[in-house]
């Protein structure tokens, strides 16, 4: 229950913590009871919402699992904004068994509710599984995705229906893939002569753009001779790059095989350099690609090169011709150079960047640097001046080398006071807190973003800021990242302190502001956040790294799904930090990189440039994800330290060279004052 609880408002757990006992204990009847008696003795909105909500858990819970008993458990609930969704939880729990009358009867009382749409498309694909196509074409709506889309059409063929290529089915080519639903069309329209060569290299060539190697072959087998084989190199291109290299030195010359080969070759400067430097002569000498593939192997080639970080990196980058120069090699040119610390190769690479690039803030913060170490000090002062008024990570980096306070600028809200009353008779925004309030954050976001959809800035802003007060932060977080709303900190790095962190960071021996910073860059306080790596809950934790530290701890842990429970989220995040930072002698720019990179990439980059200072270090990691993951971390550290003491440790202090050791900072650690200077100068701040 304490899962259920954690993320109710504060003003609201006491009472639900007393009634979701008594339901948890088996006696629903009890718990409605004292849900009416809670009720009647507190007549204000909130303290009967509570009730409510308590009430609600309970049903849902019954719903979710098709127990009857939902329906005595929601008796009290039927004006209840989230009322509609105890229903279609029962019926989604029974879709095996429910029948279409079920489901019209809800489709008509609550047509425009996102349950509805949700319930419309399971119960399709139920109906799909049934082969009950009479129904699914009754139910039917267009706009459902791919695999309802493919069942309709299942279902027309089933009545005797023909397709046509232009009414049925060009939608569906304009995927680059498609749901295994689709094969059983995608035979018809075959055998029925709909896909033609024309077509199907259509579909392909969108494949191919796509990277999808799976598409690409299985739409080849439909093509014959020459054009077979062209689709078989394509899809092995995308497969298996340096295969698809290696054979292409004995593939005709001819249109499709130059563009498989310049694809093999794109792909395999990103494994391995080393092969595609090694493979390019010979393939030049038996394709003649045309000079703009010359000009897109050549540019991936020198950059990756470049990342490899080989002996011949900027000789490679600086004979790219005009034409093949980008803003990504021009910026490993540079940090090539700052990797051997050439600051004059520093300096030719900056005034090689056009004038757009050059203004970007970490350019000028390294052509800062250069000048500095060039001797150059009157025009490094003024570089450095110029960033060191902005709340950034390059900003702060500028102001340490000036010795100046870092510039912090809050704003407050200056919409018109809080009208909550106003807000909430949006019933869409209603449930949307509702359901945030009884721990469906998922669902909530989904009611936040229907419900604002067309909603002037100022209501956005306001929903924003009552999400906020409710502890609903990452609606705060999104809405407040732009234009001067940036300077919002109080709500775009909110403190969070029912969660503990503070209390779990120190308990782990981390700094908290860094805890705070992490979680914010991990989440952005998302409390569900499930990444496509498989890493969970505001910390963004593995399941199996959870796992060994929970035993280590000797924490309970019962899998995954336990992750997005918030205070066991950072206890386990909060030490497997600490374990990090224990590997880098305490530092925690490097650990927060071996957080995102993983160790052993870290220790492989260390291996090769761990000499050099922490800001050179950070910009020559060849992955573009982690150098912004440990700038906006370390930014990130500063303005959390700031949140809680009001003045801040440095970067300087929390960057120390790798070897030296590091003491986390505490409360009692002096701390440097920050600054405001004048609107103007403050207006030009830029987004950490």
């Amino acid at each position: 229950m304490e899962l259920l609880l954690s993320n109710a408002p504060n003003i609201a757990r006491r009472g639900l913590r007393a009634l979701a006992l008594l339901a948890s204990c088996g006696l629903p009847t009890l718990a409605a009871h004292a849900a009416a008696q809670h009720a009647a003795k507190n007549t204000t909105h909130a303290s009967s919402r509570q009730a409510q909500r308590a009430a609600f858990i309970q049903a849902y819970a019954s719903a979710e699992r098709g127990d009857p008993a939902w329906k005595k458990q929601a008796t009290s609930l039927k004006h209840y904004p989230l009322y509609p969704y105890l229903q279609a939880a029962a019926l989604e729990s029974q879709l095996r068994t429910v029948t279409r009358k079920q489901v019209e009867a809800y489709l008509q009382a609550w047509p425009n509710m996102l349950p509805a749409h949700d319930l419309r498309r399971d119960f399709l694909h139920e109906l799909a599984r049934r082969r009950d196509w009479n129904g699914f074409n009754a139910l039917y709506r267009p706009g459902l995705g791919a695999t309802l889309t493919c069942d309709h059409l299942q279902g027309r063929l089933a009545a005797g229906h023909a397709l046509t290529f232009d009414r049925d089915l060009a939608g569906l080519w304009k995927h680059a893939s498609l749901p295994a639903d689709c094969d059983p069309i995608l035979s018809w329209a075959h055998d029925h002569k709909l896909l033609t060569r024309k077509r199907l290299w259509q579909r392909i060539d969108r494949a191919v753009d796509a990277g999808r190697g799976g598409t690409v072959a299985s739409l080849g087998r439909w093509l014959h001779g020459r054009d077979a084989r062209h689709a078989q190199h394509l899809a092995l291109a995308l497969r298996d790059p340096a295969r698809a290299a290696a054979d292409a030195v004995h593939w005709p010359d001819d249109t499709r095989n130059r563009q498989a080969a310049t694809i093999a070759m794109r792909h395999l400067t990103r494994k391995s350099s080393d092969q595609a430097d090694a493979l390019w002569p010979k393939l030049r000498r038996q394709l003649h690609f045309t000079k703009s593939q010359r000009r897109d192997i050549e540019h991936d080639m020198a950059l990756f090169r470049a990342t490899d970080f080989t002996h011949d990196a900027i000789q490679r980058l600086r004979a790219l011709p005009a034409d093949a120069q980008s803003d990504a090699t021009r910026g490993w040119r540079l940090r090539v150079a700052l990797a051997r610390r050439d600051w004059q190769g520093v300096l030719d690479a900056y005034a090689a960047m056009p004038a757009v690039q050059q203004h970007d803030n970490e350019w000028r913060y390294f052509h800062a640097r250069a000048l500095s170490a060039m001797g150059y000090k009157h025009a490094a002062h003024k570089a450095y001046a110029e960033l060191a008024d902005q709340t950034t990570y390059f900003g702060f980096l500028a102001a340490d080398r000036l010795h100046e306070p870092y510039t912090i600028c809050p704003a407050h809200a200056t919409d018109a006071p809080l009208d909550e009353t106003a807000l909430l008779a949006n019933p869409g925004l209603d449930r949307a807190f509702e359901l945030y309030a009884v721990n469906q954050p998922k669902l909530a976001r989904r009611e936040w973003v229907h419900a604002l959809r067309g909603a002037s800035a100022a209501t956005r802003r306001q929903a924003a800021m009552l999400a906020y007060q409710r502890g609903w932060y990452d609606r705060a977080i999104f809405t407040f990242s732009s234009g001067d709303a940036i300077k919002l900190y109080d709500q775009r790095f909110p403190l969070a302190r029912q969660d503990r962190v503070s209390e779990q960071a120190e308990d782990a021996g981390i700094d908290p502001a860094w805890a705070y910073a992490l979680i914010r860059a991990e989440s952005a306080w998302v409390t569900d956040a499930r990444s496509g790596a498989n890493a969970y809950g505001l910390m963004q934790l593995l399941p199996s790294t959870a796992r060994r530290v929970a035993r280590r701890l000797k924490l309970p842990y019962g899998g995954a799904n336990d992750l997005y429970d918030p205070k066991l989220n950072i206890a386990l995040g909060t030490h497997y930090l600490a374990q990090m930072a224990a590997r880098y002698g305490g530092a925690p720019w490097l650990a927060s990189a071996a957080y995102n990179a993983g160790p052993k990439q870290v220790d492989k980059w260390l291996s090769a440039r761990g000499d050099l200072p922490p800001d050179l270090f950070v910009a020559t990691m060849p992955f573009h994800e982690t150098r912004e993951y440990v700038a906006r971390v370390m930014a990130f550290s500063v303005l959390y330290d700031w949140r809680l003491h009001q003045r801040t440790v440095t970067l300087a202090q929390r960057m120390p060279r790798f070897g030296k050791p590091y003491t986390p900072p505490t409360a009692s650690t002096p701390r440097e004052a920050v600054q405001c200077p004048s609107t103007q100068t403050a207006s030009t701040a830029a987004k950490p």
